[in-house]
């Protein structure tokens, strides 16, 4: 799923919420968006309301440890961008708009804090990141890049730096960069503009350092409000100092119950310190800190220590708290535009957020503020009409239980089209993957049958599954019909996945079972036919398939084990502990065997995930376009002409179909074919004669798990273009598309996913459409309901995804435009049991009147798009295929997948509506125009075509001087002028 392939995900998040243990959080300049990173190293977004209203939006998936710190990296408007840091090196830029990664790397520091700064050079605006952390200087990042440009060095007393601020100077050309060391040192460095032109490994030393006595420091922070104070926090008091020469002018010490985690200032004589419990306060300060007091500096030299300032009021009283695993993370910000909110919100370990609108007139006595809002991820998700949908939920839900049974662990087999989930009651149910998706997200016929899809259920497990490996899936020199699960019953047991009988139960640990792993191709042959197992009682076992027996079990290890890793040469096992240790074990010894080709280019792939080992299984569905595009034109490259078959035409057609570039996937498609036969035959050949003969016999006794025929490749072509089609923007080709091409329409707004570089991936969480139908609504200033946005409100998420939902649709509509009658109506939905319809129809399936005979809507209309054209104010605007109706073909379905191709390409700005419609990106259609794809490259060709023309020549000129700095400077000026005026003309 890596590389440029055009790989779309859609997400099933279910019921239950995944976990969020906030570790960090930052409020945009606008107040319309919370970015919150946790302990797991997930981040998500949520969108505020000018009314403080919250609901979120999307999680972004990238980094492998606990979010440290985050920061804005952009100060326009129009390019929200911010950047993230984790425990274990590593920074990502993000779209915020979007969740696209921009760029990553990974050093090897971990950064604790992140500041943005931006400088004028000339005309032209820099920014950098200024980062500290878990190393003795400050690194100073390119903010569009995460290059390391150069670094702040201390000369004297080097060590690690707890907190900074920068300093903005007005006055003067010079800004001040204050931090303060781990052991309570204050350092003060100047950034100019000449300095920050400076490159590579150049240092900048210190121009002030001057111990404080602040050791553990918790943050610091400058009073935007006098441009003359400085707060720093410790664990046990908080101090403010003169920005000026940093002298005392004030300290406060805290009870001893009480553990200070930062502080701000909200006005010119007042500061809000929060504690590590969560509960906030807020001071006036004395007149000794005012500037504008003739008490200034007063007390300078001869503060007492614990002089405390009058409290003027209290925020998140600890009594009003659940018991939560870890401190809250709380912040201050204030709006620099409007709005001009002053908010302390707070995040928790149960993934809730909670704000405070800070009043900017003081109250005559200490009281506490109330809550302005709060929520948390579970509560959004409950409030969800009709509730996000899990993978199997048709086949979970219990009577009298309020949800399904939980899916603990599941692995997908391409080969077969079956997922296989294991529930928290112990049982494991096997299902085709793309029916039970369909269930899921799709209206139709399937929601009245009974147990639909056809599915089968393993027993054997007394309690949660916790883990499912399909061995032969890794590698081919296993028995394809070998399913193992673990446990927390302490056992693993071995399954048919074709009869689902169990085979055998080891039950040689005294844990849970956590991971079910391959050994390498390159171990010896006993220990090839093994899976190694690792248990929470800190041992692992290597179980023999073959031999129905545990060959070795290591469980002297002190810890829990974190990783396995293998020696095979050696004939070792090597095991590396939560404490650092490494135990190196002896596994069987025996001859090596040679590698074989592994081929893995599936068109959906069915991926389990979780952000914490305590949650239940989302599920995303990855829908690779290309592979999609390759199996539709092989299957359609190996099925026979219906008029003439023949020798000479078959030999005609295979020899047509070697010269297109798509049907090249023909020969590869047959020489995997070739060598998994003669994979499957090495392997048979190798088991014992009369068990193969045995279990011959039961293959022939046993019913398949498949009790309908379908086509798994048109399946998924079916479930993919049904949710990425814009419904309810033309009705009588919405019904061309339910009646005549088979496609179904969704229930609710589908969870799609956006894949960015370095695989980093954004996901729709199930709530994003409530924020989704607020922007709307304020855009058109209609009362728009669910049912308005189900198909078409996707497009108005954000640019990339409109991009990469429109390249789908049209390069897969133009496919199946050139097959011979590609409908997705099939007869196998109707071999199910039927259930009596409900009187007047379910709420989820209304009664539906056949749609209008399938006539071109508009025979003039029609008649254009037949030619490849369709016109629009003047203008022509080409299909991604030319369109050739033959005779032989059933004309409307052609028509139909020609209606919907041009709706997409051409036709959807105007009818969604600029104020609903988020236009496609010029520069991902660009990166597509030589894509290797040739259905993917000329819906791209096109695409781009039809959106140049729509923005006109201004908007061409915009995009020239956008792009002018990147493109190649041309030695003729004068050529390089007519080229670039002919583009937007």
């Amino acid at each position: 799923m890596s590389g440029n392939n055009l790989v779309l995900p859609i997400v099933l998040w279910g019921r239950t919420a995944p976990t969020h243990c906030i570790s960090s959080l930052l409020v945009m300049d606008d107040f319309s968006t919370i970015i919150t990173g946790c302990h797991d190293g997930q981040i998500c977004l949520w969108d505020m309301t000018p009314e403080l209203e919250i609901c979120p939006r999307a999680m972004l998936f990238g980094h492998t440890a606990s979010i440290t710190c985050l920061s804005k990296a952009s100060a326009c408007s129009d390019k929200q961008y911010i950047v993230s840091a984790s425990e274990s090196g590593e920074m990502c830029l993000w779209d915020v708009n979007d969740g696209r990664c921009i760029e990553f790397t990974k050093l090897a520091c971990a950064h604790t804090g992140i500041q943005f700064y931006q400088f004028t050079i000339s005309t032209e605006r820099e920014a950098r990141l200024l980062c500290n952390g878990h190393y003795p200087e400050i690194l100073v990042v390119d903010a569009t890049s995460l290059e390391v440009l150069y670094s702040l060095v201390s000369k004297i007393s080097p060590d690690w730096i707890s907190s900074m601020s920068i300093i903005r100077s007005h006055r003067t050309q010079e800004d001040t960069v204050v931090a303060v060391s781990v052991t309570g040192i204050l350092k003060v460095w100047i950034i100019t503009a000449e300095v920050s032109r400076m490159q590579d490994l150049d240092p900048v030393f210190e121009e002030e350092s001057k111990p404080i006595y602040c050791q553990g420091c918790q943050s610091i922070s400058f009073c935007t409000f006098t441009q003359s104070s400085l707060l720093v926090v410790c664990s046990k008091y908080w101090r403010v100092f003169d920005a000026g020469d940093y002298s005392l002018l004030c300290s406060v010490s805290s009870d001893s119950d009480q553990a200070w985690t930062g502080g701000e200032f909200i006005a010119a004589d007042k500061v809000i310190i929060w504690t590590e419990d969560g509960c906030s306060y807020i001071y006036k300060l004395p007149a000794s800190c005012l500037p504008a007091s003739e008490h200034f500096r007063s007390d300078v030299g001869k503060t007492k220590e614990g002089s405390i300032p009058p409290l003027v009021y209290s925020i998140a009283d600890r009594s009003d708290k659940q018991l939560l695993i870890c401190p809250p993370v709380t912040r201050f910000f204030f709006g620099r535009r409007e709005p001009l909110h002053k908010l302390l919100i707070q995040g928790d370990s149960a993934g809730r957020l909670s704000l405070w609108s800070i009043p900017d007139t003081s109250p005559l006595q200490p009281l506490s503020t109330a809550v302005s809002s709060t929520i948390s991820l579970q509560e959004a998700f409950d409030k969800l009409t009709p509730v996000s949908a899990g993978i199997i939920d048709q086949l979970s839900a219990l009577p009298g239980k309020e949800g399904p049974i939980k899916v603990t662990a599941s692995v997908y087999i391409p080969s077969q089209g079956r997922l296989v989930c294991g529930r928290e009651d112990g049982s494991i149910i096997l299902v085709p993957a793309t029916q039970t998706a369909i269930v899921q997200l799709l209206q139709g016929e399937h929601m009245l049958r009974r147990g639909w899809p056809p599915h089968r259920t393993l027993r054997g497990h007394r309690n949660k599954v916790t883990c499912v490996l399909y061995p032969y899936q890794i590698s081919p020199r296993y028995d394809q019909r070998s399913l193992v699960s673990g446990g927390v019953d302490f056992s693993v047991i071995v399954w048919d996945i074709f009869t689902g009988e169990m085979k055998h139960i080891f039950c040689v640990h005294g844990g849970e079972i956590t991971q079910l792993i391959v050994p390498p191709e390159n171990c010896s042959t006993r220990v090839q036919h093994c899976v190694c197992s690792v248990a929470s009682d800190h041992s692992v076992g290597l179980l023999s398939l073959r031999e129905r027996k545990c060959i070795m079990l290591a469980s002297r290890h002190l810890f829990p084990i974190q990783v396995i890793k293998w020696r095979p040469a050696d004939d070792y096992l090597v095991v590396g502990c939560s404490d650092g240790s490494v135990y190196v074990w002896q596994m069987d010894t025996g001859e090596n065997s040679g590698n074989l080709p592994k081929y893995s280019h599936n068109a959906l792939v069915v991926q389990a995930m979780k952000t914490n080992l305590t949650d239940p299984d989302m599920h995303v569905l990855f829908f690779d376009v290309e592979a999609v595009i390759i199996q539709l034109l092989t299957e359609e490259a190996q099925r026979p002409s219906p008029t003439l078959v023949s020798p000479e035409t078959l030999q005609k057609s295979q020899a047509g179909a070697d010269k297109g570039g798509s049907f090249l996937a023909n020969k590869i498609f047959k020489q995997v074919k070739e060598t998994m036969k003669e994979t499957i035959k090495e392997h048979l050949l190798d088991e014992d004669e009369e068990e193969e003969e045995e279990m011959r016999r039961r293959e022939e006794k046993s019913k398949s798990l498949s009790l309908l025929e379908y086509n798994l490749t048109m399946d998924t072509a079916k479930l993919f273009m049904s949710c990425l089609h814009a419904w309810g923007l033309n009705e009588q080709l919405d019904g061309i598309c339910l009646e005549r091409l088979g496609m179904l329409r969704p229930h609710c707004p589908i969870s799609f996913g956006l894949i960015s570089r370095g695989g980093h991936m954004s996901l729709m969480l199930p709530t994003f459409k409530e924020s989704l139908l607020r922007q709307l609504s304020l855009a058109t200033g209609l009362k728009l309901t669910l049912t308005d946005i189900v198909g078409k409100g996707t497009y108005g998420v954000s640019r990339a995804v409109t991009t990469q939902h429109l390249l789908s649709v049209i390069s897969l509509a133009n496919t199946l435009m050139g097959m011979t009658n590609a409908t997705f109506v099939g007869e196998h939905m109707k071999k199910a049991p039927v259930r009596p319809p409900r009187p007047g129809g379910t709420p989820e399936t209304p009664r539906r009147t056949l749609a209008a005979p399938p006539q071109p809507s508009n025979p003039a209309l029609q008649a254009q798009i037949k030619q490849g054209n369709y016109k629009r104010g003047g203008g022509k605007y080409p299909l991604a295929l030319p369109v050739v109706f033959p005779d032989c073909v059933c004309v409307c379905v052609l028509a139909g997948w020609s209606q919907l191709a041009a709706m997409h390409c051409v036709m959807l700005p105007d009818l969604l509506g600029l104020d609903k419609f988020r236009p496609p990106l010029l520069e991902m259609l660009a990166r597509r125009w030589q894509d290797r794809c040739l259905e993917v490259r000329e819906a791209a060709q096109a695409l781009l075509l039809a959106e140049l023309r729509r923005i006109g020549q201004s908007g061409r000129k915009d995009t020239i001087d956008l792009w002018a700095p990147y493109l190649p400077q041309y030695v003729d000026t004068v050529s390089s002028r007519k080229y670039l005026t002919l583009f937007y003309i």
